[in-house]
């Protein structure tokens, strides 16, 4: 496949990603709704001017899902791209080199918020399927469904998707939301890890007291939560509720060989991490610790007073938000219903617990052994000149598990960031190589897997 048209329309197409970058589609915060719908109809535009059909707005109780396809001839095989166009709150913003919602280009490298996560991955689809479609044709059906609530747990993903199975009804869907091991080193990933989110607040007294007063003569929530907190892990790295691991299927030393013949240099992993060691549940590498194992790590905590200077407060509430990260055969259910229950036993007397469930994701792993898979590691092999190794991710995407569920297909992990682009983080930021490699290598996917399906 021709790569002539990319190199001659590159700096549009990055034009184009910059300006989608300048949206600040924040979905968690609703003072962005108006931004959120503005890149909503900024998707739904550049997929009618790259050449799709139907490009349209579905309402749902939360932000729209952008909708369009290229149906071409019922006989081939359909994929169905899935992204979102929502974004990560940016703070804090002082911790930002650029303002996160004007993207910057430094040494080759785009910086925004959302510049990999995932505006930057999935707009490489939009552009791969104009490449096509300007030039050798599309050689499969495709869907594109892009939503705005992923950073929020897809909350009205699943209604959508139920009321649409028909249109949605494909052989394939191809996402790109993960990363590779490196530009020298591609990789598919072939699981992600599943995900229940908590969040907890510890009451004691009925107001704020002065803790020269009291200190010392009740409860304080804070050094309680801090002491329940560090509690759920004991000194082998292992999670102390009862039951968790009760499900968790444990990979073959065969499987785990073939894990760890990923590239992965310890020290420049401090280095890049600035730490002097590493930590986690003993008996596993660093890589299984983050892939293959389950995990419990507190996001964000707070309590009392943090304001400048000093106030000597004995605070009458504390709060923490806690993730996990879930492996098969476990589930977000069992696994916020075994905390819940754990985290209130574990709680003394001179407190009361109240634990408040988010959202959570099922585990998801993708057969290696597919035609959609080996589409996508010939796609790879012949746009980078080695073959993909196949990988686990640590992360989640809870409406990979949906999809299943719901439509009965398959997902292809196709991503092309790296761990250092810093998600969810200040800074992020995404390689202008990983954006124009990833529009040269999608439509590879597309021939082998158009070759392979028959």
């Amino acid at each position: 496949m021709s790569t002539t048209y990319l190199t001659e329309h590159k700096q549009r197409f990055l034009d184009e990603l910059l300006d989608l970058l300048r949206i600040p589609s924040v979905s968690a915060d609703s003072s962005f709704k108006n931004d959120v719908r503005r890149a909503a109809e900024f998707v739904r535009d550049k997929l009618t001017a790259a050449g799709l059909d139907n490009a349209q707005l579905f309402e749902t109780a939360g932000h729209p899902i952008v909708y369009a396809e290229k149906l071409i001839d019922p006989a081939r095989p359909t994929v169905l791209v899935y992204g979102h166009y929502d974004v990560q709150p940016a703070d804090p913003y002082e911790l930002w080199h650029t303002p996160p919602f004007e993207p910057t280009i430094r040494n080759e490298r785009i910086y925004a918020r959302g510049a990999c996560d995932d505006k930057g991955q999935f707009y490489m689809h939009i552009k791969a399927l104009e490449m096509m479609g300007a030039t050798d044709g599309l050689p499969c059906n495709v869907k594109v469904m892009i939503e705005g609530e992923e950073e929020v747990g897809s909350d009205h993903l699943g209604t959508f998707v139920a009321e649409h199975r028909d249109m949605l009804q494909a052989d394939v869907i191809l996402i790109s939301d993960t990363s590779i091991i490196s530009n020298e080193t591609p990789s598919l990933e072939a699981g992600l890890r599943g995900l229940s989110y908590v969040e907890v607040e510890v009451t004691g007294p009925n107001r704020d007291l002065h803790s020269g007063v009291y200190g010392g003569g009740v409860a304080n929530p804070i050094n309680v939560l801090a002491k329940m907190i560090a509690s759920l892990h004991d000194d082998q790295g292992r999670i102390t509720i009862p039951g968790f691991y009760d499900n968790v299927i444990d990979l073959s030393d065969a499987d785990r060989a073939e894990l760890a013949k990923a590239p992965f240099d310890l020290d420049e992993y401090k280095r890049d991490l600035g730490i002097n060691d590493v930590m986690g549940e003993a008996g596993y590498s660093t890589n299984e610790r983050t892939s293959i194992r389950p995990t419990l790590d507190a996001n964000g905590i707070w309590g009392g007073y943090t304001g400048e200077g000093a106030k000597t407060v004995l605070p009458s509430k504390a709060s923490a938000k806690i993730s996990m990260r879930l492996v098969p055969n476990q589930t977000p259910d069992e696994i916020t219903e075994l905390f819940t229950n754990h985290f209130k036993a574990i709680a003394p007397a001179g407190v009361s617990v109240v634990v408040k469930p988010h959202h959570g994701g099922l585990p998801y792993v993708t057969p290696t052994d597919s035609v959609e898979f080996e589409a996508a590691s010939r796609a790879f092999e012949e746009a980078w000149g080695k073959k993909p190794i196949p990988t686990r991710g640590g992360g989640s995407i809870p409406i990979v598990a949906l999809f299943e569920r719901e439509l009965g297909i398959k997902s292809i992990l196709m991503g092309f960031g790296l761990d250092s682009d810093a998600l969810h983080s200040p800074n992020e930021s995404y390689g202008l190589f990983n954006f124009y490699k990833g529009i040269e290598t999608i439509p590879y996917f597309y021939k082998h897997y158009a070759a392979l399906k028959k």
